[in-house]
């Protein structure tokens, strides 16, 4: 009988090359996002370190005093006080001014406080509060905001898109979600210059998210959720509203998708509002602190229509505030419709992208009451298509922290927008993303030189030379007509863009060339 080999009832389990390499990709990009992570974390705490609007400067201090004092204000009174002038509550000292879902959060942040530091949330006594563990709290409540809400919002969005975007090389994942995380435009304002620009603009970019995953009706809540938090996320509400009324009117009962999107936001807003809806009065005292008109159609040196023009037209003197109010929606209007019409008849993803990008920026350039920090909105838009259009973006992020640059400066927040700015271009130029696709490619490398060197310049002299007595904001009008002559140029460009026959294909159309 001859001896052989026995034969295994369970013959060993192999693993086949794609699956091996699908392990390793999964775990090494868990690993990079991860990395990715804790280095932004890690410049958001260096940037926490240097100093906040306002800090030491009576009798009104700052954007800082004005988010403590809310927390302040909403864990003492009842809600119905919040947005009341009464004597415990002067309205003319930083009254809330902004949606409830804000009032909430200045509420959660202000019991933490409480909890930690009574002494920097005590009723009419904590004006101008400044220890160093009420800083290092309220430094705190910002990073867990952004940790909580903006983070996990970026990474669902970039998950999403290279999910459904053809276009989308997966060795451009991780930069993306560089370019989102570090942007140092909304570092230096919320962790420098301090706010909560983080909560909104990361339920803009979950619902961005839920809605390119065909989640509408979550979509819609997140959005409203946004809007509930800062009246200025209206600037992405038309490319909003385009886009899934395009997407209604293509499905089997449009009437019946409208009412879904429509009960969704009804009730996303009732909820919200549920403590002034028992009352008329309540209501429209909420509704008359979200629009402040009676500051003019601008306040500061913003690069903007209505502040550069203003140099040659004196607009708050030609014109009421009622006729101001008249022109600049008119104007807006004017020039969010063309992204609108196009998302309308054609509603295709990489359109909605576009169209946030071209809505949020015709509302920045000539809507009402516009401030420097509103440049985050069509920022993060930007930052949406910056595989796409990586030229713009660069060109984006540069005029942007130029139209900021005065506001940074009055804050001592030169060091650190001096390091973001350097961070961003390094990180920008990492190897691996083509860099030169689109526009960049027309541009000759002189024009693109000569264009850093005058930024430095300016930057240089700002900060240097003294401008003549007679003209004081000389130099602040220098950067306002240089950034909002860049801005105008990127506005039309996108358009042009989103107008572009291969974005005007249907989603059905584009599932058909797959195929």
């Amino acid at each position: 009988m001859a001896i052989g080999k026995k034969k295994s009832d369970n013959p060993p389990q192999t693993i086949s090359e794609p699956e091996i390499w699908s392990f390793i990709t999964t775990r090494s990009t868990n690993s990079c996002f991860l990395c990715i992570t804790l280095f932004a974390v890690f410049i958001r705490l260096a940037v926490a370190l240097h100093p906040y609007s306002g800090a030491n400067t009576p009798p009104m201090f700052g954007d800082y005093e004005a988010q403590r004092h809310w927390m302040e204000i909403t864990i003492n009174l009842p809600p119905e006080d919040w947005y009341r002038n009464t004597t415990a509550n002067d309205l003319k000292y930083w009254g809330l001014d902004y949606p409830p879902l804000t009032a909430y959060q200045s509420y959660f942040h202000g019991i933490l406080l409480r909890f930690f530091d009574p002494a920097s949330v005590a009723l009419s006594d904590s004006r101008g509060y400044e220890s160093y563990i009420g800083k290092l709290l309220m430094r705190w409540t910002v990073l867990m905001s952004d940790l909580m809400i903006f983070f996990p919002a970026v990474l669902y969005f970039v998950t999403v898109y290279y999910s459904w975007n053809p276009d989308g090389k997966k060795s451009s994942k991780a930069w993306h979600t560089l370019m989102i995380l570090l942007n140092p435009c909304l570092i230096l304002i919320d962790h420098g210059h301090f706010q909560y620009n983080c909560i909104s603009l990361g339920l803009t970019t979950a619902a961005v998210a839920a809605i390119l995953s065909n989640r509408d009706l979550v979509g819609s809540m997140l959005f409203c959720l946004a809007l509930n938090h800062k009246q200025m996320s209206a600037y992405y509400a038309p490319a909003f509203f385009a886009y899934l009324l395009g997407k209604c009117l293509r499905r089997q009962r449009p009437v019946v998708e409208v009412l879904k999107l429509g009960l969704v936001v009804f009730g996303t807003f009732a909820l919200v509002w549920c403590p002034y809806l028992n009352s008329v009065d309540a209501f429209l005292e909420v509704l008359s602190r979200l629009a402040p008109f009676e500051r003019g159609i601008y306040e500061d040196y913003v690069a903007n229509f209505w502040c550069t023009t203003s140099v040659a037209v004196k607009w708050k003197r030609l014109f009421t505030t009622q006729s101001l109010k008249l022109l600049s929606l008119v104007a807006t209007v004017s020039t969010c419709l063309p992204s609108m019409i196009q998302l309308v008849w054609s509603p295709t993803k990489h359109g909605f992208l576009h169209g946030l990008l071209n809505c949020s920026f015709s509302f920045y350039l000539f809507s009402f009451q516009v401030h420097e920090k509103s440049i985050l909105l069509p920022l993060l838009p930007a930052s949406f298509l910056a595989v796409e259009e990586p030229f713009v973006f660069q060109w984006f992020i540069h005029s942007a922290l130029l139209s900021m640059f005065p506001l940074l400066r009055r804050d001592n927040l030169v060091v650190p927008y001096a390091a973001l700015y350097g961070l961003f271009v390094l990180l920008y130029y990492a190897p691996g993303v083509r860099k030169d696709a689109g526009v960049s490619s027309s541009i000759p490398f002189i024009l693109k030189l000569f264009a850093s060197a005058c930024s430095l310049v300016i930057h240089i002299v700002y900060i240097t030379v003294t401008p003549p007595e007679k003209y004081p904001f000389l130099f602040e009008a220098v950067i306002m007509s240089l950034c909002f002559s860049q801005f105008v140029l990127i506005l039309i460009y996108i358009n042009l863009k989103q107008w572009a026959p291969s974005k005007i294909s249907s989603e059905a159309d584009t599932k058909k060339k797959r195929l």
